[in-house]
């Protein structure tokens, strides 16, 4: 039995070497994985006031790139310097001028506009293109229709997600205005289910000057479409969506009471299942099992069993690493990321059951072979599956 003690006592040299080494090498790749994830922001606090007052949906369609920008009207109301005219000032109003007559008190508000000014807000979708997802940037090209039985009041729309590029005027009536707007628009990626994440691109117009006592904004849902053969590369759409928004800024002074009316027009895109199995799932499953292949190498070849598990710890991170780098920091788990945790542990079970053999008399090396042989898969098995369901 001295022959075997000394075969163990260099075996357990050179498995040690080998294992220092993968692990070291894990280490610095872990520590670089933190140093990301560091850097990720913690999502931005909703915004005080913003509520939606009406919303619905369309079925997709196809097709569309960028824009955003803004619009302007005849002036069938009062201009807010008018409106600002025709408010007074009173004792106890803070020094700001105000409306005592109508529903709001702010200096630019209009009680003598009548009735409100139902604007249908149609949208026509040509193309998306150079969506990061890093960023959530993407560049779009649509047509926009603003339509009303009464004539519109002057109107600055704006896009609070987006910057105009180009902005085309094809039709300007009172009644009925037309506009092709190309410009790049920013919506925050949602990862959490990476990679099976489902993004929600959207297009926000807002009018700025005049508020929902002058004029509402509603979406046209007859005019609310994707043109034909429309696609994002990459990604397969689901949906599309047109909302009508009530936003309420915060105070800026006294008496700001006036919301102003927003449309958002929303796409939702999701990845190709196949392609996320192959890129994701695929490589992760495939270090576990070269992995568990030692579990059949006897003690004898102890060395080679090792180099099954241990050195795979270092390509799990590196993987990691990689899929990582392909996405932003956020500051939260995505399913990619329980998936190896799962792998972690899966090596970790691998790794406990190579250096149990050190640990246990020399008659007992065959039963602990026997007894991990059998239980690391097990435990493997259901580590994965609950990583990858989670």
């Amino acid at each position: 039995m001295g022959w075997l003690r000394r075969v163990q006592a260099v075996v357990r040299v050179r498995t040690l070497i080998v294992q220092l080494l993968s692990l070291v090498i894990a280490i610095l790749l872990g520590g670089l994985l933190i140093a990301k994830r560091s850097g990720a922001d913690a999502p931005p606090p909703k915004g005080k006031g913003a509520s939606a007052a009406a919303s619905s949906s369309a079925a997709a369609a196809a097709s569309g790139s960028a824009a955003a920008s803004s619009s302007a009207a005849p002036d069938n109301g009062k201009p807010p310097e008018d409106q600002m005219e025709d408010a007074v000032l009173v004792g106890d109003a803070g020094g700001v001028p105000i409306h005592e007559q109508g529903e709001f008190r702010s200096p630019f508000a209009n009680p003598k506009w009548g009735k409100v000014a139902d604007v249908r807000v149609g949208i026509v979708i040509n193309d998306i293109t150079n969506y990061d997802i890093h960023t959530g940037s993407y560049v779009a090209d649509f047509y926009l229709s603003l339509t009303s039985e009464k004539d519109m009041p002057s109107m600055d729309l704006m896009f609070p997600n987006g910057k105009p590029d180009e902005k085309q005027v094809i039709a300007d009536k009172p009644t009925f205005k037309l506009y092709r707007f190309t410009g790049t628009f920013t919506t925050p990626p949602d990862l959490r289910k990476y990679p099976f994440d489902r993004q929600q691109l959207t297009i926000q117009v807002e009018e700025n000057t005049e508020g929902i006592d002058q004029i509402r904004l509603v979406p046209d849902q007859e005019h609310t479409h994707l043109e034909a053969g429309f696609e994002v590369i990459g990604w397969d759409v689901v949906h599309i969506e047109a909302v009508s928004i009530v936003h309420n800024y915060p105070d800026r002074f006294d008496h700001d009471d006036l919301y102003y009316g927003r449309y958002e027009f929303r796409l939702g895109i999701e990845r190709y299942g196949t392609s996320a199995v192959f890129t994701v799932y695929v490589p992760a499953i495939i270090i576990v099992l070269i992995s568990l292949m030692g579990m059949w190498v006897p003690f004898e070849n102890v060395d080679v069993r090792a180099n099954a598990g241990a050195p795979m710890l270092a390509a799990a991170v590196l993987f990691h690493f990689a899929l990582i780098s392909a996405l932003p920091a956020v500051s939260y788990l995505t399913r990619a990321d329980k998936l190896m945790i799962g792998v972690y542990f899966s090596l970790f079970l691998n790794m406990l059951s190579t250096w149990w053999f050190f640990v246990v008399k020399p008659g007992s090396i065959e039963t602990v072979f026997r007894i991990a042989r059998t239980l690391v898969p097990v435990a493997t098995v259901i580590l994965m599956v609950i990583a990858c369901v989670v």
